[in-house]
């Protein structure tokens, strides 16, 4: 989840060329006020962390997700 001073930053692109991991969007809403993304990162656990952080120190709200809520 990211504010409205974030939104048109590339966050996912960032991703794959800043770390070794694969990323694939499992769901996602983006309007002027919020940017909300379901994001699947698949990688080695150091990168995928390494990531996480990245995003975190940018701003923005990552939260876990169940895999079983996703595919249901």
């Amino acid at each position: 989840m990211y504010p409205p001073k974030l939104i048109k930053k590339p966050f996912i692109y960032e991703i794959g060329q800043k770390f070794k991991v694969v990323t694939n969007i499992r769901q996602c809403s983006v309007t002027d006020e919020i940017g909300i993304v379901c994001l699947e990162l698949d990688g080695r656990r150091d990168e995928v962390k390494a990531a996480i952080k990245w995003l975190e120190k940018q701003g923005v709200n990552v939260e876990p997700v169940e895999i079983n809520v996703i595919e249901s």
